[in-house]
């Protein structure tokens, strides 16, 4: 096999909100390096693959959605190879290996991989590298990165393996079995001599991601003695050693300032949701007191303008502009203030070689790719102590430093430029590295705006995997039947306080932009005049629907159900007991005390039977004092498991005592 050609394999990804096609897209990238051709697409572009004749590897990167449930982009893939009609070694010509994306906090953790990976097993298929499955609760990185590392050698092994198969098959075609095996003999030797040439050539392409540089080729200062480390300081091994770093992938964007005409556009018109609706806030309460370790709020939206469609225990996500104060902050430190509000046009370059660039509202980037940011930043830092930490942190060396002092602190971008100042980024490499961001090309979009969405992530924590226009999940706790035209939910305001390595407290991005714009209705007594002196009463926010295809009320509104949810997470049942209320009331036949007596059966017979307590009738006796009676009848024979007749003579037992009284009319 010659080693100069590009050898292919199947690359398939099934995702719900862009971190397994980020991955993909990495994988794909870093594949030309190893001499290798990656045939990319998404899981449910089933016309463009076939995995029913496919001979080459197939890798499968898959993330998890709602309570365990496969990404929408492979419920068609998933259903497919789910036919029972399908025979057991329908897929056994197949090798793949197999990285599947979940979150330990949920119960079915990375359960849409594993029912893939189960299922392509029962069918036959083979591994030819064994499954991962990444934790967003720890960190992707923990498992992704090591994975795709020993990846590539599996691959050529498996490719290796595939060739060899094909020619011994044709050795055994043109040999007739009393002829000796030395064919085999021959082909096993080559094997081994190719798999061992696999090593070294694989060995050779990790080689070039190794930084070269010795602490003392950068001049670094040494760190006094008992030094702890943090953000900006290192300590033995790792300031000591030679780095694994990534590649430094080729700028594939440019951005071109246009001058300062025309307008912004609106939040809403940078998502790529079809159903975007702007509503006002009608009312908000604080639930929680001042001196609460956490601070609840409940709002009310109205949507009854809008087509807004929703139940009980569905979610829905809000759009929202980055703190003002921290975009002028950032505008300051890039030396963009004057740019503020220049227009700019972002054009994908000619000659890129990355496969499936595109510029829209639906590009989004994840946590997968902080580690490549911080890789960016470092060749925009002068100083050589500040690019040699930068380079550990995202460096496979340095990986505990940026758990401890990056994602676990909560460290956002600006306490990044503020910890290392001589790091002086490009507005192309921001939005090249952080966002795939929508734009015309014939007008541009405001500065202000871009470096807006870029904010959402920007001040966000890095553990938090945070798209570019933001989208706010929350889960709203009304019942459309309750309370038609209204949509409520409770949230708690994120803080995150001042530490060493963030110099000032913040808020999370959207609850401390909801905190802010209903200030005026939480203390209605202050000025109610926003900052352009409009009514608060006009203020409105962008929202668009998320359903939820299972934490919903049973069907069958007799079914009894058990609900456990402290804090906010409360908010869902109370639309729950409401949506339960209406609903039965609007379908269920008219009910008479008589029927509500009947459901507190067991109360009933242990008042008067047990307790030795009273019954009270007050009302109309041909039409419910006899109908009482005749349940009252019904609940002591089904209690005391007697017939009617011994019923109704407890009865008469208890009108002689006195403890069943009636006031009734006719």
């Amino acid at each position: 096999m010659c080693c100069n050609s590009k050898r292919r394999f199947l690359l398939l990804y099934a995702t719900q909100k862009g971190q397994a096609k980020a991955i993909a897209e990495e994988i794909w990238q870093q594949a030309g390096a190893h001499g290798l051709e990656a045939d990319m697409h998404c899981i449910s572009e089933m016309d463009k693959y076939n995995l029913e004749t496919e001979k080459d590897p197939v890798v499968i990167v898959i993330s998890t959605t709602g309570t365990g449930d496969p990404p929408d982009t492979a419920r068609k893939f998933v259903k497919k190879i789910q036919d029972t009609t399908l025979p057991p070694d329908h897929f056994a010509h197949l090798q793949y290996g197999l990285l599947g994306l979940g979150d330990s906090e949920y119960m079915f953790f990375c359960n849409g991989g594993k029912t893939v990976d189960r299922r392509l097993q029962e069918l036959g298929a083979q591994h030819f590298y064994d499954t991962g499955l990444a934790d967003d609760c720890v960190g992707l990185e923990l498992v992704v990165d090591p994975w795709i590392d020993g990846l590539w050698l599996a691959l050529k092994e498996a490719l290796l393996l595939q060739k060899e198969k094909e020619d011994m098959n044709n050795v055994v075609d043109a040999v007739t079995s009393s002829l000796s095996p030395a064919p085999h003999v021959v082909h096993e030797l080559n094997l081994s001599s190719e798999v061992q040439n696999l090593k070294l050539e694989d060995e050779g392409a990790r080689s070039s991601d190794v930084l070269s540089q010795k602490p003392d080729d950068i001049n670094l200062v040494t760190p006094a003695r008992n030094t702890e480390p943090s953000l900006v300081n290192s300590v033995p091994p790792v300031s000591q050693s030679a780095l694994n770093i990534p590649a430094l992938p080729p700028e594939y964007i440019e951005v071109q300032f246009q001058g300062t005409y025309g307008k912004n556009p609106h939040l809403s018109s940078l998502i790529s949701e079809e159903t975007t609706f702007e509503v006002p806030v009608t009312k908000a309460v604080q639930l929680t007191r001042e001196d609460a370790i956490k601070t609840a709020l409940l709002l009310e939206l109205d949507i009854s303008d809008t087509v807004f469609d929703y139940q009980p225990g569905d979610a829905f996500c809000v759009i929202c502009p980055n703190n003002a104060n921290e975009v002028e902050e950032l505008l300051h430190i890039l030396g963009l203030s004057e740019k503020g509000d220049d227009f700019v046009c972002v054009k994908v370059k000619q000659d890129t070689k990355k496969k499936g660039v595109l510029i829209d509202g639906g590009g989004k980037m994840w946590m997968f790719l902080f580690l490549a940011l911080l890789r960016a930043l470092v060749e925009c830092t002068s100083d050589a102590g500040e690019k040699r930490r930068l380079q550990e942190l995202c460096s496979r060396q340095g990986a505990s430093d940026y758990m401890r002092f990056i994602r676990d602190s909560n460290v956002c971008f600006l306490d990044l430029l503020h910890a290392f100042p001589s790091c002086k980024p490009s507005l192309n490499l921001l939005i090249a590295e952080i966002s795939k961001l929508r734009t015309d090309t014939r007008s541009g979009l405001k500065l202000n705006w871009h470096i807006c969405f870029l904010g959402h992530y920007l001040q966000e924590p890095f553990s938090q995997a945070i798209p570019v226009v933001r989208a706010f999940e929350l889960i709203d706790e009304s019942s459309n039947l309750y309370q038609p035209g209204k949509l409520h939910f409770v949230f708690n305001i994120v803080e995150f306080p001042a530490c060493p390595t963030r110099p000032v407290s913040r808020k999370g991005v959207c609850t401390g932009w909801l905190t802010e714009l209903v200030a005026p209705l939480l203390h209605p007594s202050k000025n109610t005049l926003d900052t352009k002196g409009e009514s608060f009463s006009t203020a409105k926010i962008p929202i668009f629907p998320r359903p939820n295809n299972t934490f919903h009320l049973p069907a069958d509104p007799s079914v009894p159900f058990i609900m456990v949810g402290p804090g906010t997470g409360i908010s869902p049942f109370i639309g729950f007991l409401q949506h339960r209320e209406s609903s039965t009331a609007e379908v269920a036949p008219p009910k008479y005390v008589q029927d509500i007596i009947r459901l507190y059966a067991k109360e009933v017979a242990r008042v008067l039977l047990e307790e030795k307590g009273y019954f009270y009738i007050c009302g109309d006796k041909k039409h419910m004092a006899d109908g009482v009676s005749a349940a009252v009848v019904d609940i002591l024979s089904m209690e005391m498991e007697a017939d009617k007749l011994e019923a109704m003579k407890i009865l008469a037992m208890l009108r002689e005592e006195r403890r069943y009284l009636q006031d009734v009319w006719s």
